[in-house]
């Protein structure tokens, strides 16, 4: 279907963003737009941002010829979630509790005259699939797909389909304790890979031990300019991650992490930390995985929703 289109809607806890993709994963130019979400949003600032960037992608689909059509909509959303409900509870944006995300863009989607189905999944799921799809993944049945942000989140494809789980949060590799590492108290669990190893709380780290800055941006280029305590931070942070990854692969014998997110291009560096902590585990399929940068840069998050309808035999009803 060469006129066909999928909405690709990305819902995170710094923003929300949209677009047309087309089947072979790439973006119809001119459609993709974001606006803020974030923890001080509140309920009626959220649906108006994700109500502005679904109409701006749907007000492109005239510019495309009157043989396009829209198939469906993919949504990958931070979690939790209720996949059977479509309802979400980002935890990084605290006026959503239970909000019906799905039904949300539905009503949207159909008020600009256009039924379609609607899939919503937790965005790691979308980040798997991408990087399986075009991405870093590409020919591997058994992967895991990470991004290192505002948050730390996961997907995983096992014996070349997707794991979701029950309820529609499983890859939720951010929130398994990491031992021996202690973050902040922002989950009410200290222990867990995010409260160690995401953005905010790796330059959070940083503060504690005199960094004067306050972005991911700032610890990158201290980093850059030989900080020794930017250089700490972003150590800890790549033996939490390898850690984390160590044990996900002793799980599920992996065999590519494809990584991304804005964080984890803080500095390729990163990633050899990431690759030394795994170097350390006791057995030697474990030691055997490969951890790689995301294939796909920004674009993966939305090609990954839109991968939620163009790959649709690869997730469980």
């Amino acid at each position: 279907m060469p006129d066909s289109v999928v909405l690709a809607v990305d819902f995170g806890g710094t923003k929300v963003e949209a677009a047309l993709v087309r089947p072979d994963g790439t973006l119809v130019v001119g459609s993709r737009l974001r606006a803020a979400t974030g923890r001080s949003a509140e309920l009626h600032d959220l649906e108006a941002s994700v109500a502005e960037v679904v109409r701006h992608a749907l007000g492109m689909l005239g510019e495309l010829g009157s043989e396009a059509r829209l198939i469906g909509v993919g949504i990958g959303c931070a979690g939790p979630i209720d996949r059977e409900a479509g309802a979400i509870s980002p935890l990084n944006v605290p006026s959503w509790r239970g909000y019906p995300m799905r039904a949300l863009v539905e009503r949207i989607v159909a008020d600009a005259g256009h039924r379609v189905p609607v899939v919503l999944e937790m965005d790691g799921v979308a980040i798997v699939l991408a990087e399986h799809w075009v991405g870093a993944a590409q020919g591997a049945q058994n992967v895991m797909g990470m991004v290192v942000s505002t948050g730390v989140g996961g997907g995983i494809i096992a014996g070349g389909k997707v794991v979701v789980g029950k309820t529609g949060n499983a890859g939720h590799i951010g929130h398994v304790d990491v031992a021996g590492f202690e973050g902040e108290n922002t989950f009410g669990n200290a222990h867990v890979l995010e409260a160690i190893a995401s953005g905010p709380h790796t330059v959070a780290y940083a503060r504690r031990n005199g960094f004067a800055g306050t972005t991911g941006e700032d610890l990158a280029a201290a980093y850059a300019a030989g900080d020794p305590v930017a250089r700490a931070a972003i150590e800890r942070c790549g033996r939490a991650v390898g850690q984390a990854i160590a044990s996900a692969t002793a799980l599920l014998d992996l065999e590519v992490v494809a990584i991304g997110g804005g964080f984890s291009q803080a500095t390729p560096d990163l990633f050899d930390f990431i690759r030394a902590q795994i170097a350390t585990h006791h057995f030697d399929y474990v030691r055997k995985v490969r951890v790689v940068p995301s294939g796909l840069s920004g674009e993966g998050p939305l090609i990954g929703a839109a991968a939620l309808i163009y790959r649709a035999d690869l997730i469980p009803a």
